[in-house]
């Protein structure tokens, strides 16, 4: 304790008034012109087709890169060595680094997303088996709400090395519906049926048209697959009302839905 008050004590007497003048008049000039280099990159980045949240993570790392080279400077001009502290900042560095592997990892992971925005708030998208609505986007993690409300928070970094499907990116989604009929009923009357049922359910998109084709012979009948396009927030309502309309709309055309089942016949002597 006595050998560190000798330290500091002799540190003072050894700083004359003019050094401090001098690191004092530098010291204004440094942060003079670091608000200046501040202000100059708020502008640039503001013209930047970056993220706004990519921005303040930018804007803050380079602030505090700005004030840290200050500080270097000032206390270098005080002449003071600090070669031994940058060693020991560069120990403590790689330290903390080896510690904070994963969590170093989801931050790069966000940064990537906040760059390339492969997705936005209110998508519906599906990565690494979770499927769900993105409801917030951290630098570490990003949250999704199942369809059954549940909370998944995936890590950023799952989340940039994964292969992920975006359903809301192209404003619209396919809606796909298989259905087996007899093979008595021809082909243009179950088409027929099939357009009817498209017709008749709600926020189905004129373009691209809808299309009913024959898609493959089954032991209980013929295989027919229907494909209509709705908007991604309509997606779910429009396969169920589909799938409604295609019944009423095949007892209307008379055309029995087949499926496979199994005929049990109890014989008693």
């Amino acid at each position: 304790m006595n050998e560190i008050s000798a330290a500091v004590q002799g540190f003072f007497q050894s700083i004359s008034l003019t050094a401090m003048v001098n690191t004092a008049i530098l010291l204004v000039i440094a942060l003079v012109v670091v608000r200046l280099l501040l202000k100059i990159s708020g502008r640039i980045l503001s013209r930047s087709h970056l993220d706004q949240r990519m921005r303040k993570i930018v804007f803050r790392a380079l602030k505090i890169g700005l004030y840290l080279v200050t500080a270097i400077i000032v206390i270098t001009n005080l002449g003071v060595d600090i070669s031994s502290l940058v060693a020991l900042l560069s120990v403590l560095s790689l330290g903390i680094t080896l510690a904070a592997e994963d969590v170093l990892a989801n931050m790069a992971g966000g940064l990537v997303i906040f760059a390339s925005h492969p997705f936005a708030l209110g998508d519906y998208i599906e990565v690494s088996g979770a499927v769900g609505t993105v409801d917030e986007i951290t630098l570490n993690y990003t949250k999704l709400i199942t369809p059954d409300g549940q909370l998944v928070m995936l890590p950023n970094k799952t989340m940039a090395d994964s292969q992920m499907t975006n359903y809301t990116a192209s404003g619209r989604r396919r809606v796909t519906q298989v259905i087996c009929a007899a093979d008595s009923a021809s082909t243009e009357t179950v088409r027929a049926a099939c357009l009817q049922a498209v017709a008749a359910t709600e926020d189905v998109l004129a373009d691209p048209p809808p299309m009913v084709v024959l898609s493959g012979y089954k032991t209980g009948g013929i295989e027919y697959t229907v494909y209509c396009w709705t908007e991604p927030a309509n997606f779910f309502a429009a396969r169920c009302a589909l799938a409604e309309h295609l019944r009423d709309a095949f007892a209307q055309a008379g055309v029995e839905i087949t499926y496979d089942h199994l005929n049990v016949h109890i014989r008693q002597d």
